[in-house]
Protein backbone atom coordinates (compact mmCIF):
# COMPACT_ATOMS: atom_id res chain seq x y z
CA UNK A 1 0.00 0.00 0.00
CA UNK A 2 1.42 3.26 -1.34
CA UNK A 3 2.91 5.48 1.56
CA UNK A 4 2.42 9.81 1.32
CA UNK A 5 4.80 9.99 4.51
CA UNK A 6 6.83 8.22 6.87
CA UNK A 7 9.40 9.69 9.38
CA UNK A 8 10.19 6.32 11.06
CA UNK A 9 8.08 7.35 14.02
CA UNK A 10 4.27 8.17 11.77
CA UNK A 11 3.63 6.20 8.84
CA UNK A 12 0.72 8.05 6.38
CA UNK A 13 -0.65 5.59 3.92
CA UNK A 14 -3.62 4.53 1.84
CA UNK A 15 -6.33 1.89 3.99
CA UNK A 16 -7.21 -1.32 2.43
CA UNK A 17 -10.53 -2.62 2.91
CA UNK A 18 -9.78 -4.73 6.60
CA UNK A 19 -9.70 -1.71 8.23
CA UNK A 20 -12.52 -0.12 7.88
CA UNK A 21 -13.31 -1.38 11.29
CA UNK A 22 -10.54 0.91 12.70
CA UNK A 23 -11.53 3.93 11.12
CA UNK A 24 -15.09 3.67 12.23
CA UNK A 25 -13.76 3.28 15.77
CA UNK A 26 -11.73 6.75 15.58
CA UNK A 27 -15.18 8.23 15.24
CA UNK A 28 -16.94 6.48 17.86
CA UNK A 29 -15.21 8.88 20.71
CA UNK A 30 -17.15 12.22 21.11
CA UNK A 31 -14.19 13.76 22.38
CA UNK A 32 -12.77 12.93 18.75
CA UNK A 33 -15.82 14.13 17.00
CA UNK A 34 -16.49 17.09 19.21
CA UNK A 35 -15.31 19.43 16.68
CA UNK A 36 -16.66 17.42 13.71
CA UNK A 37 -20.01 18.21 12.00
CA UNK A 38 -22.76 15.60 13.19
CA UNK A 39 -22.01 12.67 10.74
CA UNK A 40 -23.96 8.92 11.12
CA UNK A 41 -21.94 5.58 11.09
CA UNK A 42 -23.18 4.84 7.66
CA UNK A 43 -21.91 8.39 6.26
CA UNK A 44 -18.49 7.21 7.75
CA UNK A 45 -18.40 4.05 5.79
CA UNK A 46 -19.25 5.72 2.63
CA UNK A 47 -16.45 8.21 3.64
CA UNK A 48 -14.35 5.16 4.03
CA UNK A 49 -15.28 3.31 0.81
CA UNK A 50 -15.11 6.59 -1.31
CA UNK A 51 -11.51 6.99 0.26
CA UNK A 52 -10.60 3.30 -1.43
CA UNK A 53 -12.01 4.63 -4.53
CA UNK A 54 -9.88 7.95 -4.38
CA UNK A 55 -6.68 6.23 -4.49
CA UNK A 56 -7.41 5.05 -8.19
CA UNK A 57 -8.26 8.26 -9.42
CA UNK A 58 -5.52 10.69 -8.28
CA UNK A 59 -3.37 12.74 -6.15
CA UNK A 60 -6.24 13.92 -3.48
CA UNK A 61 -8.22 11.21 -0.80
CA UNK A 62 -8.10 10.40 2.53
CA UNK A 63 -5.51 8.06 4.32
CA UNK A 64 -4.17 6.81 7.65
CA UNK A 65 -1.97 7.39 10.05
CA UNK A 66 0.26 4.91 12.10
CA UNK A 67 2.32 4.39 14.97
CA UNK A 68 5.02 2.64 13.22
CA UNK A 69 6.67 1.16 16.75
CA UNK A 70 3.26 -0.03 17.76
CA UNK A 71 1.42 -0.61 14.42
CA UNK A 72 -1.64 1.38 15.89
CA UNK A 73 -3.99 3.30 14.70
CA UNK A 74 -3.34 7.18 15.01
CA UNK A 75 -5.93 8.46 12.84
CA UNK A 76 -6.78 10.22 9.74
CA UNK A 77 -6.15 12.88 7.30
CA UNK A 78 -7.02 14.07 3.84
CA UNK A 79 -6.23 16.50 0.98
CA UNK A 80 -8.58 17.36 -1.54
CA UNK A 81 -9.46 20.68 -3.50
CA UNK A 82 -10.70 23.57 -1.67
CA UNK A 83 -14.71 23.41 -2.29
CA UNK A 84 -15.64 26.88 -1.35
CA UNK A 85 -12.46 28.45 -3.15
CA UNK A 86 -11.37 26.99 -6.36
CA UNK A 87 -7.64 26.98 -6.95
CA UNK A 88 -7.32 26.19 -3.30
CA UNK A 89 -6.60 22.95 -1.64
CA UNK A 90 -7.48 21.82 1.64
CA UNK A 91 -6.13 19.58 4.14
CA UNK A 92 -7.10 17.76 7.07
CA UNK A 93 -6.94 15.84 10.10
CA UNK A 94 -8.57 14.16 13.25
CA UNK A 95 -6.40 11.84 15.56
CA UNK A 96 -7.53 9.12 18.48
CA UNK A 97 -7.65 10.86 22.11
CA UNK A 98 -4.24 8.79 22.99
CA UNK A 99 -2.18 11.02 20.51
CA UNK A 100 -3.04 14.55 21.08
CA UNK A 101 -0.42 16.72 22.05
CA UNK A 102 1.94 14.53 20.84
CA UNK A 103 3.48 16.68 17.75
CA UNK A 104 2.27 14.25 15.16
CA UNK A 105 -0.76 16.21 14.33
CA UNK A 106 1.63 19.82 13.28
CA UNK A 107 3.92 16.68 11.43
CA UNK A 108 0.72 15.12 9.36
CA UNK A 109 -0.26 18.70 8.65
CA UNK A 110 3.08 19.88 7.59
CA UNK A 111 3.48 16.38 5.54
CA UNK A 112 -0.15 17.14 3.75
CA UNK A 113 1.13 20.65 3.04
CA UNK A 114 4.63 19.26 1.09
CA UNK A 115 2.71 16.56 -0.54
CA UNK A 116 0.16 19.38 -2.13
CA UNK A 117 2.96 21.82 -3.25
CA UNK A 118 5.54 19.35 -4.37
CA UNK A 119 2.15 17.22 -6.44
CA UNK A 120 0.97 20.80 -7.62
CA UNK A 121 1.49 23.76 -8.86
CA UNK A 122 -1.80 25.59 -5.85
CA UNK A 123 -0.35 28.56 -4.54
CA UNK A 124 -2.27 28.17 -1.47
CA UNK A 125 -2.91 25.33 1.05
CA UNK A 126 -5.94 25.69 3.45
CA UNK A 127 -7.82 24.13 6.26
CA UNK A 128 -10.71 24.48 8.61
CA UNK A 129 -11.64 24.25 12.42
CA UNK A 130 -14.43 24.88 14.40
CA UNK A 131 -14.69 28.03 16.15
CA UNK A 132 -13.51 26.81 19.61
CA UNK A 133 -11.16 24.00 18.60
CA UNK A 134 -8.02 26.17 19.97
CA UNK A 135 -6.02 23.07 20.08
CA UNK A 136 -6.17 22.28 16.31
CA UNK A 137 -5.08 26.28 15.15
CA UNK A 138 -2.74 25.84 17.57
CA UNK A 139 -1.29 22.72 15.05
CA UNK A 140 -2.03 25.09 11.89
CA UNK A 141 -0.26 27.82 13.47
CA UNK A 142 2.14 25.65 14.06
CA UNK A 143 2.76 24.06 11.52
CA UNK A 144 3.18 27.71 8.79
CA UNK A 145 -0.54 28.47 8.58
CA UNK A 146 -1.89 32.24 9.18
CA UNK A 147 -5.44 32.35 10.28
CA UNK A 148 -7.39 34.58 7.99
CA UNK A 149 -9.06 37.50 9.14
CA UNK A 150 -12.41 35.97 7.56
CA UNK A 151 -14.75 32.97 8.41
CA UNK A 152 -15.99 31.05 6.20
CA UNK A 153 -19.27 29.29 6.91
CA UNK A 154 -19.48 25.58 5.84
CA UNK A 155 -22.75 22.96 6.10
CA UNK A 156 -24.24 26.11 8.08
CA UNK A 157 -21.65 26.53 10.47
CA UNK A 158 -18.95 29.96 10.74
CA UNK A 159 -15.47 27.88 10.73
CA UNK A 160 -11.63 29.62 10.86
CA UNK A 161 -9.99 29.68 7.96
CA UNK A 162 -6.23 29.02 7.86
CA UNK A 163 -4.04 29.63 5.18
CA UNK A 164 -0.54 28.59 3.87
CA UNK A 165 1.16 30.01 0.95
CA UNK A 166 3.72 28.34 -1.10
CA UNK A 167 7.18 30.41 -0.86
CA UNK A 168 8.48 29.78 -4.27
Amino acid sequence: MPALYENGEILVREFVPEELDVFLALFEDPAVTQYLPAVSPERYRELFQTALEDYRKGLFGRWGIWDTAAGRFIGTCLARPFVEAPGQLEIGYTLAQAYWGKGIATTVAKALVEYCFSQTTVKEVVALTDLDNVGSQKVLLKAGFSRSLRNIIRDGREVAYFVIQRTQ
